[in-house]
């Protein structure tokens, strides 16, 4: 299955998404955006395709959204766009696009809803909350 997931390593969601990911057996193209950002149109796409508006894809914790003035509603999609490429930690993370769909997954288990039921065997996330049983469904 041809799935890329856009990657912070540094992320704890992030991180469960694509440890999520290789428990359905599926070993991802892994993007760390922070460093290789996607393009504008590939951006655009993604944030269209996880049925999201640009600014629910900005991310505001830990960035300089409030620095550069992100709030200001007279601010148009594509202007966010280009602060989001320019500063791509303002991208909010992870992304992840497969062929059964694109989804924004914060929270991480949201990836499961575009991932086939192959798994593994039980997932259970960092914090130690099982998402996935024993018998390779998802919990909740």
């Amino acid at each position: 299955m041809d799935t890329k997931i856009y990657h912070n390593p540094a992320c704890g969601t992030s991180r469960n998404t694509l440890a999520m990911i290789r428990n359905a057996g599926i070993e991802p193209v892994v993007i760390d955006y922070l460093s290789s950002p996607p393009t504008k149109d590939t951006l655009k796409a993604m944030i269209g395709e996880a049925g999201l508006s640009v600014r629910q894809a900005l991310r505001e914790k830990d960035t300089p959204y409030a620095e550069l003035g992100l709030a200001d509603p007279s601010l148009t999609d594509d202007a966010l766009l280009d602060h989001m490429l320019a500063h791509p930690i303002l991208i909010n993370r992870p992304f992840v696009v497969t062929p059964l769909g694109t989804r924004l997954c914060r929270p991480s288990e949201a990836v499961l809803d575009i991932l086939p039921e192959t798994h593994r065997g039980p997932f259970a996330k960092e914090d130690g909350q099982v998402v996935i049983g024993a018998d390779g469904k998802r919990i909740g």
